[in-house]
């Protein structure tokens, strides 16, 4: 008996999971390998770092998903790195063998040579992160309710945000939100309403990816929420104090990142060539050099599609990929005519600055305000795996629409010492 291809995918992300759902009619052996048991919807998770989501709601067990999917199973190990001559991968305690290998490992946070950094203004990628943040920011509130000194309790409430792209603006906007309306009747010493939101971006305007207006827009609704923008603007220390910008010092008791991003280690395991962010340099066809049967997709890898556009990393581009390299995988298995090289389709930019406002940029058309803030959350909750969440979601987004509310005010998980090294 003819033994079948084994593929084997590393990340559950969007890419991966894309491209393994891509392949459930293949007659072949797949592996799905994550270190999380779980897919996370990472677009929402801005919304479980400022309570206004439980966890639950943004990340579903990969078994589950994959359940119906009889050629597939799933692996909850991490990668240790990549035997090309046996063509393994090397797990945590064992090995696993490959025809096929696609990797989609994601990001994770740069701090620009300033790792220290990562202790006093965490970033938000993983569940993890979201929940370590929101028990930063309700304690702030709670901490300020029983301070005497003036001082400290300004500083307490204090929320510094490094970084103006997608992920920061969300955040600013969700915290003065939190800030000003859902906790502004909860405690009896302070008023919550007078916490000060700033928002730190280095570059000339927030969300540089988008149009110019689209950027003075977000801008003018940050504004209007209190949120206080510094555009062009170096952060060049940060602390348990606070952030030094240049020679001002702004005291800050919570400071969260959302400046950079760097690859995950797949360049290294491969030894091939990687940008300045560590992504893969990949072929035309998303594999690497001289490697035609290993594949690295979405945040992992830089990719210029065959109309000579740098895909972005999103998640709509790692979804295209994941699916593309299925069908690259099936054309050999099946030995027919390859695709031709990848090519990404746009879906469009995506931003939203509270509950009322958004701003999205589609191909040829650009909206802002409240529609765009409608169609912000049909194309998030479109994009939601797995059911019923997505209807869970939409009632409790619509239950706090209305009533301003937060289901998920909740102060757990274990916390790192802030002086820690």
């Amino acid at each position: 008996m003819q033994r079948v291809p084994k593929i084997v995918i590393v990340g559950a992300g969007f890419g991966g999971l894309f491209a393994a759902k891509a392949m459930s009619r293949l007659p072949v052996e797949l592996i799905l390998i994550d270190r999380h048991n779980y897919h996370l919807f990472q677009p929402l998770l801005y919304q479980v770092a400022a309570a206004g989501l439980a966890p639950s709601d943004v990340a579903w067990p990969i078994r589950a998903i994959l359940r119906r999917q009889r050629n597939a199973s799933v692996l909850l190990d991490e990668v240790q790195g990549i035997d090309l001559d046996s063509r393994q991968l090397v797990l945590s305690d064992s090995r696993v063998d490959f025809d096929y290998l696609i990797l989609a490992t994601g990001a994770k946070h740069s701090y620009f040579g300033n790792d220290s950094w990562r202790h006093y203004a965490p970033g938000l990628k993983s569940i993890d992160d979201a929940i370590l943040i929101r028990r930063r920011l309700l304690l702030a509130f709670e901490e300020a309710e029983m301070c005497e000194d003036a001082g400290e309790r300004e500083r307490l409430m204090r929320f510094v945000i490094v970084g103006g792209g997608p992920t920061g603006v969300e955040l600013a906007g969700t915290i003065a939100e939190l800030a000003h309306h859902t906790l502004a009747a909860d405690f009896r010493r302070i008023d919550p309403r007078s916490a000060q939101v700033t928002l730190i971006e280095a570059g000339a305007r927030v969300l540089p990816a988008f149009h110019e207006s689209s950027s003075r827009y977000a801008e003018d609704a940050l504004a209007r929420l209190g949120v206080d923008v510094r555009v062009g603007t170096l952060v060049t220390r940060c602390d348990a104090s606070g952030v030094m910008l240049g020679e001002e010092h702004l005291p800050a008791a919570t400071t969260l990142w959302a400046a950079g991003v760097a690859a995950s280690p797949v360049g290294k395991w491969l030894g091939v060539a990687i940008d300045q962010s560590g992504r893969v340099r990949v072929e035309p066809d998303l594999s690497i050099e001289n490697e035609p049967n290993i594949f690295v997709i979405g945040d992992a890898a830089t990719v210029t599609d065959s109309n000579g556009v740098q895909v972005p990393g999103v998640a709509p581009a790692a979804k295209q990929q994941g699916q593309y390299v299925a069908r690259v995988i099936a054309s050999r298995i099946q030995r027919k005519k390859a695709p031709h090289a990848f090519r990404y389709r746009n879906a469009g930019n995506l931003a939203t600055i509270g509950r009322k406002s958004a701003v999205i940029e589609f191909p040829f058309v650009r909206l802002k305000g409240f529609l765009a803030w409608w169609v912000w959350g049909i194309a998030h909750i479109y994009f939601l795996v797995g059911l019923p969440s997505p209807l869970m979601v939409s009632f409790r987004w619509f239950w706090g629409y209305l009533t301003y509310g937060r289901g998920a005010r909740l102060i757990t998980g274990a916390e790192i010492s802030r002086q820690d090294s």
